[in-house]
């Protein structure tokens, strides 16, 4: 499993030009799935998420989580995340699930989201979406997690 993680001011989806999730400030997180990504990688980056101490304290350090300063999480599926440059000029996209095996990932990582912090709001998964945001900071991470050998 693969994120990308944006401290974000505000931040929106907008699918056919209905916003289907909006944050007034927070983490905007861009998700993609593996094949072989399991419970534990969406539960351990549900966990880590909101977690992260990545906002500023009084004295201006990257020292608070979004447990401590609150906002929303928007969360975006974004398969994309897995293409491979390596060759050629197109991406390969081999490496990502396959869009039903995804999709279920992406709804059970919504769900483990919900359960370390209410406050999550969603795109649309396979959708065409314009997100826009303002990325605080900027403050952007990546986060991969692998599935283990024999937790397949």
């Amino acid at each position: 499993m693969r994120c990308v993680v944006q401290r974000s001011g505000p931040a929106q989806v907008t699918v056919d030009g209905k916003v289907t999730g909006a944050i007034e400030g927070g983490l905007v997180v861009l998700a993609g799935f593996a094949p072989g990504d399991t419970e534990a990688e969406l539960a351990w980056m549900a966990h880590k998420i909101p977690r992260l101490r990545i906002f500023r304290d009084q004295e201006d350090r990257m020292n608070l989580s979004l447990l401590d300063v609150g906002g929303g999480i928007l969360l975006v599926s974004q398969f994309t995340l897995y293409g491979d440059c390596r060759k050629g000029q197109r991406p390969s996209f081999v490496g990502s699930a396959p869009p039903d095996a995804a999709l279920a990932m992406y709804k059970r990582f919504g769900e483990l989201l919900r359960t370390e912090f209410p406050h999550v709001q969603e795109g649309v998964f396979g959708a065409m979406m314009d997100v826009s945001l303002t990325n605080d900071g900027p403050v952007t991470l990546i986060l991969e997690r692998e599935a283990a050998v024999g937790d397949q």
